[in-house]
């Protein structure tokens, strides 16, 4: 059997200021780095091993990714450009307190997040969930079984989450959040209703 494993990157500078990052590419916090060290070491006491860790070319990913991988002696990790963060357009390096006075009606709430779904220049879901689709078919052809471990961004990892279980992506926004060095399964042995694995504290504004 096949599972995939899905990790957010740790706490950057722009999620502790508030600030939408979507492609900006800023560094962990002192935080970031710690929660990425608390994600590795669950990772290690469950006794977790992986053939392949994939990442997000964006360093908040790679730098969360080589922590893991360095904890719990696994593989170097592998760039995969399908794991980038989705193109935030003209909310790049916005104030998340701006994004209803932006973008509403064209939004979706939940109870931490508000989700932009459309505006200028953005990738939409639906365009996510494309990508998210190409990442998946070329793990599926490489890998029959065992498993890997993608380490990614909130908004990519929902739609990754979604094509899997075939959910509308609509409600891979709203079933649970994807919090900083969170960690979360796929696989045909798990439900999608029961994603988490191992979560962690989170300190954002």
């Amino acid at each position: 059997m096949l599972n995939i494993y899905i990790a957010r990157h740790g706490q950057d500078i722009d999620n502790s200021n508030g600030i939408l990052n979507g492609h900006r590419d800023e560094p962990l916090t002192e935080i970031g780095i710690r929660q990425a060290h608390e994600i590795a070491n669950m990772i290690k006491s469950a006794g977790l091993s992986f053939n392949e860790i994939f990442s997000s070319p964006l360093k908040r990913a790679y730098d969360t990714a080589k922590i893991i991988s360095s904890t719990i002696i696994g593989p170097e990790p592998i760039i995969a450009e399908e794991l980038i963060e989705r193109d935030f357009g003209v909310m790049t390096g916005v104030n998340i307190s701006k994004i209803g006075q932006i973008c509403a009606p064209d939004i979706i709430k939940t109870g931490s997040i508000t989700y932009f779904l459309s505006p200028e220049g953005a990738e939409t879901f639906p365009d996510t969930l494309v990508r998210a689709e190409q990442l998946l078919t070329k793990i599926k052809n490489s890998y029959q079984a065992g498993n890997i471990l993608l380490v990614t961004h909130g908004d990519i990892g929902k739609m990754i989450y979604a094509k899997y279980y075939n959910l509308p992506w609509q409600d891979a926004l709203t079933l649970f959040h994807l919090g900083n060095s969170e960690l979360i399964l796929l696989s045909e042995a798990s439900d999608p209703n029961s994603a988490h694995i191992f979560s962690i504290a989170q300190h954002n504004v």
